[in-house]
């Protein structure tokens, strides 16, 4: 697999029946690790800087990309789903990855590091939850609409909503709340067996911690950790956080022979 030269601007995944995807890569030995960012984010925010830093120093593999509709991938956000976004995370990892993978998802990254590592069990090594926010579609944006804001919603197929990390409002679609109830996890066992860990902030405004304790009771497998931190919130940025992300991806490699 060629080296991708590693610069501010993105290599480009192209695919005939998608939008295409800007990812970012390192070649490196042993697992390759694979962060998936949260929703309506991208790939240039500090979590995945440090954790590219991070495979750089200890010569793992890593890739870093923007789903469709988000960053400097193409597609309309409007038109993409959490079946959109679970398909750009498949593609990126069977045609920009090699070997063992460890997958940290931020927030929805989370949700859709579970979707991939159930379809691609045999490469998955380890997981890292970072605010995992699996089922947020039916857990915390549906039940927080008024009846005649759902009415809306499945009527006129788009609603926009106050952003707390931005001026403008996001949509929320009908298309994204029908994708999220058909890819929910949290409400029957997740047959996964690859050691996880779980990383929440116990001020967290957007995902409740509890979701990352209820997510570790339905895993599988007995190498389930969650670590909450008093302090923290959403976004989980802080150099102490970052600090406690990347010692979780370390501990997850070293494992790996």
């Amino acid at each position: 697999m060629p080296q991708d030269q590693i610069s501010p601007r993105p290599a480009i995944l192209a695919r005939a029946d998608a939008a295409s995807i800007a990812y970012h890569r390192l070649e490196g030995k042993g697992a390759t690790v694979v962060f998936l960012g949260g929703f309506r984010s991208d790939m240039t925010g500090q979590k995945a800087l440090a954790l590219e830093d991070l495979a750089r120093r200890r010569a793992l593999g890593f890739l870093r990309f923007d789903y469709t509709g988000h960053g400097q991938s193409q597609g309309d956000f409007l038109d993409a789903t959490i079946e959109t976004w679970r398909r750009d995370s498949l593609d990126v990892i069977d045609r920009l990855t090699e070997g063992p993978l460890i997958l940290a998802g931020s927030s929805m990254g989370g949700w859709l590091m579970l979707l991939a590592a159930l379809a691609r069990r045999e490469r998955v090594a380890g997981l890292v939850g970072i605010a995992a926010a699996p089922d947020f579609t039916e857990e915390l944006m549906w039940p927080n609409m008024a009846p005649s804001v759902r009415k809306a919603l499945m009527e006129q197929g788009v609603i926009y909503r106050p952003s707390a990390y931005s001026q403008e409002p996001y949509p929320i679609t009908r298309g994204l709340i029908e994708s999220g109830r058909a890819h929910r996890l949290l409400d029957k066992p997740i047959p996964l067996a690859c050691p996880v860990r779980l990383i929440h902030g116990m001020k967290d405004p957007d995902v409740p911690w509890q979701t990352s304790t209820r997510l570790a009771a339905a895993l599988g497998g007995s190498d389930v950790a969650v670590t909450l931190i008093k302090e923290g919130g959403h976004r989980l940025s802080e150099p102490g956080e970052i600090a406690c992300i990347a010692a979780a991806v370390e501990e997850l490699a070293a494992k790996l022979p």
